[in-house]
């Protein structure tokens, strides 16, 4: 880890700690200093979106994928495509803006893709946790952890990243929050209570594990986390003294109250079982009225699921009518999460198949042996190639049959691999070369006339030369014309190749032009 990233990890601690507007004037000012980093673009994304500037946030993850693509970081890559699925998710649900599902969906299987590709650590955490993030927004609990728990296993192998891992047993505690919260809305409340178990455990882990200039702040958000596991289990009078001192602590640190916002129906639960009912319903009313604009469906619903829950305790028939109401909603609400996971895990499979099917036709492409295209895919591009000119060299291996006979067929297959590495050494981008098996090869060129390719065919014999430990050399024919005759083409090369091979080899023969076609009168 280089010193800009070192310190836009610490930017990003600072600015999920309060300290947001710093944070962002910071990241500026490296970023004028130090160029282009999709590390420091990151630390603004998240900086905007604290302050609530999704506007300027999405901006800043535009910035973030030229910058990963300019650095070749598959992580933050999909780093940033992951933050703007999961920020595009969140505008859709809090603010009624349209958006579309299917590109939220097909951000998060291409960030997945990348993701696992990744081998530097900092950027490899931060695609998997953006992700997590992305999947809770579309309330994918299944798919989640794998993604928080990889972080974790990150950072316990990176010594500089060793500081954060609590943070993601922090997630992983959230995680089952959130989910028990949903499952006790559709009437699951025994999965619920083994979701706030897990959830305590991860909570218990993460106070014990936090460190750094932050800990405080962590230390304290870990353990609400962990009094609200408890209020619907084993020890609400705790979880409920444990729950308004976190908050607390928490609210003076300056951490949002949309960031505790989930506490508020456990707290009330915690007060409700420990003889407290009045309180508890005075508590939840309080919250219902300062819910935040974009607190998501999910805690808004929960936290008028409480509300009306108490009333109904108090035998407010209005309060038993709401329930019902709730109840019917929350059902719509766990089949349209559910259609959600169906159409993302078919997506998934589908892009996995697609891919499969890729490396499969590119592997029926290639030559196993030297990596290169195989005669498969030279016919298959000649029948293709019907434009413009085109130009092609037939290549015969001289005194190959020497190698294998001398030294084996292990140096004879060294020497085939060297050979193809050289011609490819000379060819364009859209140039072809091709091993059409034994020690013979072919390249397409299009767009050039023959003696261009001459040229190439003599740089070509003068490279496999020069190989050290190879006494192979090349007899190469070269013939040119019109892309509508490459059949013809590609037999006047293959006999001006054997026309040099019988000169004695290591040489170019070149055919001549095919004749211009008179044009009709």
């Amino acid at each position: 880890m280089d010193d800009v990233m070192r310190e836009a990890m610490r930017l990003l601690e600072e600015a999920q700690a309060g300290g947001a507007h710093e944070a962002l004037d910071r990241a500026g000012s490296l970023l004028r200093r130090a160029g282009d980093r999709a590390c420091l673009h990151f630390v603004r994304a998240v900086c905007h979106d604290v302050l609530g500037d999704p506007a300027s946030a999405e901006s800043a993850l535009d910035d973030m994928l030229t910058a990963a693509d300019a650095e070749g970081s598959p992580g933050w890559r999909a780093c940033a495509l992951g933050t703007r699925a999961g920020q595009r998710a969140r505008l859709g649900e809090t603010h009624a803006v349209d958006y579309d599902l299917d590109g939220v969906m097909r951000d998060l299987v291409e960030a997945e893709r990348f993701a696992v590709t990744e081998t530097e650590p900092v950027a490899a955490v931060h695609a998997r946790v953006s992700i997590a993030l992305a999947l809770m927004e579309l309330r994918l609990y299944e798919l989640v952890g794998q993604h928080y728990e990889a972080a974790y296993e990150i950072c316990s192998l990176d010594a500089s990243q060793s500081g954060k891992r609590p943070m993601w047993l922090i997630n992983l505690a959230e995680l089952h929050l959130h989910w028990a919260l949903e499952l006790y809305q559709v009437g699951q409340a025994a999965l619920a209570e083994s979701h706030t178990a897990q959830a305590e455990e991860y909570a218990t882990r993460a106070a014990a594990e936090v460190s750094g200039p932050a800990a405080d702040v962590w230390r304290s958000y870990a353990l609400l986390a962990a009094a609200c596991a408890k209020a619907d289990r084993h020890d609400p009078a705790a979880a409920a003294l444990e729950i308004a001192d976190h908050q607390a602590r928490l609210q003076a640190y300056g951490m949002s109250a949309l960031i505790v916002a989930f506490c508020q129906p456990f707290h009330a639960v915690a007060l409700r079982r420990t003889g407290r009912p009045g309180e508890a319903l005075r508590l939840i009313e309080h919250a219902v009225a300062t819910l935040p604009g974009d607190a998501g469906v999910l805690i808004t619903s929960a936290t008028h699921h409480t509300h009306a829950l108490l009333l109904a305790g108090r035998g407010s028939a209005d309060a038993k009518a709401g329930l019902a109401y709730g109840a019917t909603l929350a059902a719509a609400l766990w089949q349209q999460r559910q259609r959600t996971l169906h159409s993302f895990t078919t997506m998934k499979s589908l892009d996995l198949l697609r891919r499969s099917h890729e490396q499969a036709a590119r592997a029926a492409d290639l030559d196993a042996l030297t990596g290169i295209a195989n005669r498969r895919a030279f016919d298959e591009a000649v029948r293709r190639t019907q434009d413009g000119d085109v130009a092609v060299l037939m290549i015969d291996t001289d005194k190959f049959k020497q190698i294998n006979d001398t030294a084996g067929h292990d140096a004879g297959d060294a020497a085939l691999r060297a050979i193809a590495a050289a011609l490819t050494a000379h060819v364009r981008d859209e140039d072809l070369v091709a091993r059409l098996g034994g020690d013979e090869f072919a390249v397409l060129l299009p767009g050039l006339d023959a003696a261009t390719a001459y040229e190439m065919g003599r740089r070509m014999v003068d490279a496999v030369r020069a190989l050290p430990d190879c006494p192979a050399t090349l007899s190469v024919g070269v013939a040119g014309g019109p892309a509508v005759d490459l059949q013809q083409i590609v037999r006047r090369a293959d006999a001006a190749m054997y026309r040099a091979k019988r000169r004695g080899g290591d040489d170019v023969e070149e055919c001549e032009s095919l004749a211009v076609r008179p044009t009709a009168a």
